[in-house]
């Protein structure tokens, strides 16, 4: 085979893997967001019939069928992701992230009560938007294609800083910050959600490369055994981390609060974390750079618009942009903060 060929066949290779991984997360998308509703409509169920609050620490939940019907919704959207993680740039996967709470929203319009205004469909229309936007710029091809090279990349100074920046912080809000300021702050529980996400993505996406290189018959391009083995019980213990402190920031606020702040945090940190480990922007060009920034942040508009605005009432919102309701919608919103 001359290496024109190999150009050739490495070329299809990547574009069918990065379609894969988009199709993975727009289901994972699907799968995810009808979770959060039924997720919120078991926490509902189980505080009136008189269980401790999630948010006070309960686990009342665990006996409600559709808050397991909602863990295994997710679990499925997990798996999908993890599978879009696998062939696809995590700073593609994440921002995807955006149709969940797309999903989300129109789920919620119909079973929660929380209805949609013109407002919400601007913002349903920019979420789409934003998320083309980051489909046509974001990098197509991986940087790292074997465990070894991300180990490698593992013990990069910066890396490092950012884990124990991480570490230092869930700390902090576990042993202070969330018994003092989480059940008047939404941001504090999300943060925690956050900065363990980020890892999550790292570690999944190192299990990816294990599973790939074994499955194209590639082991001697791993390490050891225990090395997938420990990325796996990395992954399980951060996910329930976050499983765990998501549900109390569901049951002590409202989805429409939690949802945009938990987008914005989870997908800023990812990015984050994904730019200093796989170093995906580097080959990037400055139009496809200031592309997916540009789409980021029209997503982000989105996803708050989607979310906090959709219970305005849009006619005296336009015509009396002073009044009582624009004024409390606001106070509520510095309160969340």
């Amino acid at each position: 085979m001359d290496s024109t060929t190999k150009i050739a066949n490495t070329k299809f290779t990547g574009e069918f893997d990065f379609y894969l991984g988009l199709l993975l997360s727009i289901g994972s998308s699907l799968f995810i967001g009808s979770s959060f509703i039924l997720k919120k409509l078991s926490l509902t169920r189980v505080s009136q019939r008189g269980h401790l609050r999630a948010g006070a620490g309960g686990f009342g939940y665990l006996t409600d069928w559709m808050w397991w019907f909602g863990l295994i919704t997710m679990g499925i959207g997990e798996v999908f992701n993890f599978a879009a993680y696998t062939f696809a740039p995590a700073s593609l996967v994440t921002p995807l992230g955006a149709l969940s709470v797309l999903v989300s929203a129109l789920l919620a319009s119909k079973f929660l009560n929380e209805k949609l205004n013109n407002i919400g469909k601007t913002g349903c229309l920019l979420c789409l938007l934003g998320s083309t936007m980051l489909v046509i710029h974001s990098p197509k091809e991986e940087q790292i294609e074997t465990l070894n090279e991300l180990l490698s990349r593992v013990k990069n100074t910066v890396f490092i800083e950012y884990l124990i920046l991480v570490v230092i912080v869930c700390f902090s809000i576990f042993c202070y910050f969330g018994p003092l300021y989480g059940t008047r702050y939404v941001t504090v529980y999300i943060l925690l959600c956050s900065a363990i996400g980020s890892i999550t993505v790292m570690a999944c996406k190192g299990l990816g490369l294990a599973i790939k290189n074994v499955a194209g018959g590639d082991q001697e391009r791993l390490p050891n055994m225990w090395i997938p083995l420990g990325l796996l019980l990395t992954v399980i213990f951060c996910i329930c981390i976050q499983m765990n402190y998501l549900n109390k920031a569901l049951d002590l606020f409202s989805t429409s609060v939690v949802t945009p702040i938990y987008y914005v945090l989870f997908t800023t940190l990812v990015i984050l974390a994904s730019a200093i480990l796989f170093e995906e922007w580097k080959n990037m060009s400055d139009v496809n750079i200031v592309g997916a920034i540009c789409g980021f942040f029209v997503t982000v508009v989105a996803i708050f618009l989607l979310n906090v605005f959709k219970e305005c009432n849009t006619s005296k919102f336009l015509l009396k942009p002073n009044s009582k309701q624009y004024g409390s919608n606001n106070d509520f919103l510095i309160r969340s903060f």
